[in-house]
């Protein structure tokens, strides 16, 4: 099972562990929790702790042992659902202070999977009705075939007609089928760069799809300008 939106929800790897390791267990004290595990003693009771007071697990104590028990996995929705009301009861307060800077960087990097989702977003949010990408890689998919999904969704509602030009080593993934309001084309066989650059508006995303990715995000209107004329001449070759 793949466990890392766990970890991007701010989970730690031994709360992680202790967690599923509850959820199999059931009721339990914490020795078989140690042994199940793998994880020290010391560790599993400070972590333990951690997570009754976060509400992911509780317990009764019954004699001098405590018995523990993980919570209903669907209580971690409204962990999610209370984190983001809160988030947005301060954003306001954040966009506030975003506007007052002098000067916006015309240039940002990210790094690693966490950060690209973070410049695509970035891009998403980059306004426009159009949205073009060339080159997209098969190692794109690292990000998970439910992010794109979900993404594209996204894209789609906000009414951002997409055109993207795809690597011949992603044409088995069928985006045609997947992604709403998109023109899908593919490159040549044999042409398999793993540089992927996207246009939205004035911004230029590209994503080097290395085994730890990384993206640049360029927030410049003449560029922007540049890229989509070379995109377009891309698009004109590429294949259906």
């Amino acid at each position: 099972m793949d466990t890392k939106i766990l970890e991007d929800i701010g989970f730690t790897n031994a709360e992680i562990r202790i967690y599923l390791t509850l959820l199999e267990l059931g009721n339990s004290t914490a020795g078989p929790i140690i042994e199940k595990s793998g994880l020290q003693s010391s560790v599993v009771h400070m972590t333990l702790n951690k997570l009754i007071n976060r509400g992911f697990v509780s317990f009764i104590k019954e004699g001098q042992r405590n018995h523990y028990q993980a919570a209903n996995p669907k209580n971690i929705i409204d962990y999610i659902d209370e984190k983001k009301k809160r988030f947005e009861e301060i954003l306001p307060d954040l966009l506030a202070k975003q506007l007052k800077a002098e000067k916006k960087p015309e240039v940002i990097t990210f790094r690693t999977i966490k950060g690209i989702r973070e410049l695509l977003y970035d891009l998403l949010q980059a306004g426009g009705k159009e949205h073009n990408t060339l080159g997209s890689p098969k190692e794109s998919l690292m990000m998970g075939e439910t992010f794109w999904v979900n993404y594209h969704k996204k894209r789609a509602s906000l009414g951002i007609k997409a055109r993207l030009i795809f690597n011949e080593s992603l044409k088995r993934w069928r985006a045609e089928k997947k992604h709403l309001k998109a023109e899908i084309r593919y490159t040549n066989k044999g042409f398999e760069p793993l540089t992927e650059t996207i246009i939205r508006n004035d911004k230029i995303g590209i994503i080097l799809w290395t085994e730890i990715p990384l993206g640049i995000l360029f927030h410049n209107k003449t560029a922007a300008k540049s890229y989509n004329y070379f995109f377009e001449i891309m698009w004109k070759q590429a294949k259906k």
